[in-house]
């Protein structure tokens, strides 16, 4: 694992809130919102977007934990600015803070964590070729 960052270095990308994003069950809309599960996938990349840079040819990152406290909704049609920041990059472990906004708008914050492994440790834990 290339040792690249620093607690305080960031990362961050845009989506805008599609249809598919709403929380459905069962067929059916709950809410014409972001949904838990959609800021849920958009946490994890965040974060993965530094270990795109850090993994060597033979590595790949895995999730450990994930956070989010919603705090406003995110409606179809915003765009949602994610920013990750590292909060802790210790042997093969990053940990980051994570807050999503819409403008000045917070809509959620958390946490996520993830650790670097040799694919072969994940072949042998998954039964998968990377």
């Amino acid at each position: 694992m290339k040792n690249i960052f620093k607690p305080g270095d960031q990362k961050s990308f845009k989506r805008t809130v599609l249809e598919s994003d709403c929380a459905i069950f069962n067929g059916e809309l709950l809410h014409r919102v972001c949904s838990t599960f959609a800021l849920a996938r958009d946490f994890e990349w965040s974060s993965r977007l530094f270990f795109l840079e850090m993994k060597e040819e033979n590595e790949e990152g895995v999730g450990t934990m994930l956070s989010i406290d919603h705090k406003n909704p995110a409606f179809v049609g915003e765009e949602i600015l994610f920013v990750a920041t590292a909060e802790k990059i210790e042997r093969n472990e990053l940990i980051c803070s994570i807050e999503a906004k819409v403008g000045d708008r917070i809509i959620a914050t958390g946490k996520t964590g993830q650790k670097m492994l040799k694919k072969e440790k994940l072949k042998a834990l998954f039964g998968m070729e990377y």
